[in-house]
């Protein structure tokens, strides 16, 4: 079993910034994948982002230039930089974890299905 807590979530007005955390505690030895995926209101949840075991990351093509996802595998955390924030960012974040695969971002947005959730953490952008 692997446990997700995610922070850092909050209100923020368009063009800002938020660094969401991930802290996974369990069997954090298995090399999982780690990543983040959101849900807005009345939309499908979607994948954002991930960094493989090896340090790979990958962005969903909606986020890219604009978060960064990164890990610190000595404290079993991974992040999510949020910039130049949108109204359309507003969602639940959640963070996940799952089978590890060295591949692309099609592969992580359309395939890739994570074993173990978080609670979710929301993020509100205001216009």
């Amino acid at each position: 079993q692997v446990q997700l807590v995610e922070s850092g979530g909050g209100l923020v007005q368009a063009g800002g910034s938020l660094r969401l955390s991930c802290a996974a505690s369990g069997r954090t030895f298995t090399t999982y994948t780690m990543g983040w995926f959101r849900q807005a209101p009345g939309k499908e949840r979607e994948f954002v982002g991930a960094i493989t075991w090896s340090g790979s990351p990958v962005s969903a093509d909606s986020v890219k230039g604009r978060f960064t996802i990164s890990g610190d595998n000595a404290k079993n955390t991974v992040y999510l930089q949020m910039n130049k924030l949108k109204p359309e960012d507003t969602a639940v974040y959640y963070c996940a974890a799952g089978p590890n695969e060295e591949r692309g971002s099609y592969y992580y947005t359309h395939y890739w299905q994570p074993d173990y959730w978080g609670q979710g953490t929301q993020v509100t952008v205001s216009s």
